[in-house]
């Protein structure tokens, strides 16, 4: 009964807490630029006035238009529980989870493009082929930074993997990890969230045509996903391990928090880079991962 309820407030606290990241992201702009800004609510705001609306569909879709977000969503939620939160562990951990947690962000992705290229529109298919494109880049790095936390661990279990911390190489994987959540989950300078140019959106324009509960359902997903690598780089470097639970849960969750302002930040003082020059970050983010796999490993052979 204990492990259930445990799992259950694991579940709450994933679902309640997600959408304050992209409200603390607006406020550190707004701040940044100046402004009052949007409250930090806001996504909750928007969410509950979303699943009060209906669905607009085109006559092209099948269900897979409504299909793909819900997948989707399930997809991100199931890789957040797979995630250990310090030493309260994870809601479901078993050896080589980590495996399971890359392919699952990799099937939101998929379900993500596919309900996009449903309606037919060409800016969405358009949108979809970056989505993809700038993926290839993004998964290796991820991938790298997997095998620096394997080889430093000598596990494939999340729950060994990220304690300790990746030992020298803590620095590089920051670095490296930092530019994988950027990418991933669509912020500047890979992409900008608040433009409405069709011709220099990405994840934006792949969600167009979505409206009521499949675009609450992506949007939650989103916030999800951010809070989700937000963890991952925290628990990646920082050792929560030799902490008490309520110690750890405060270091957790001030890193996130350091994390999400840093996103703000890099949002207001950096421009969006130009389509040719996005590979080239999303190349340097996979070898900074890459640097931080050869100390580990040249650390784990001494």
């Amino acid at each position: 009964m204990i492990v259930f309820l445990e799992f259950v407030a694991r579940l709450v606290g994933w679902l309640v807490l997600a959408p304050l990241l992209p409200g603390i992201i607006n406020k550190v702009k707004a701040w940044v630029g100046g402004r009052r800004g949007p409250p930090v609510l806001q996504l909750y705001y928007d969410l509950a006035r979303l699943w009060q609306k209906g669905v607009v569909l085109s006559t092209l879709v099948s269900p897979g238009f409504i299909a793909g977000p819900a997948v989707a969503w399930v997809a991100v939620l199931g890789a957040a529980l797979l995630l250990p939160l310090g030493p309260v562990g994870a809601g479901l951990s078993f050896r080589g989870d980590v495996l399971l947690l890359i392919y699952l962000l990799a099937l939101a992705r998929f379900c993500t493009a596919w309900a996009a290229m449903e309606t037919g529109s060409a800016f969405e298919g358009m949108g979809a082929a970056r989505e993809v494109s700038y993926a290839v880049l993004a998964e290796a790095a991820i991938i790298t930074a997997v095998l620096a936390l394997c080889v430093h661990s000598g596990s494939v279990s999340l729950a060994t993997m990220l304690n300790p911390a990746a030992g020298a190489g803590a620095v590089l994987l920051a670095a490296g990890l930092f530019a994988v959540l950027l990418a991933e989950n669509c912020r500047v300078p890979f992409d900008d969230p608040n433009t409405h140019l069709e011709l220099t959106m990405i994840h934006e324009v792949m969600i167009l045509d979505h409206s009521g509960p499949p675009l609450a359902a992506i949007l939650h997903g989103a916030s999800i996903k951010l809070l989700l690598f937000a963890t991952l780089l925290v628990e990646a470097v920082v050792p929560l391990g030799g902490l008490s639970r309520p110690a750890a849960a405060g270091v957790l969750a001030a890193g996130v928090l350091v994390v999400t302002v840093g996103v703000g930040l890099v949002e207001s003082l950096l421009a969006r880079l130009a389509f040719r020059r996005v590979p080239l970050l999303l190349t340097t983010a996979f070898l900074l991962c890459l640097f931080a796999l050869l100390v580990a490993w040249k650390g784990g052979a001494a």
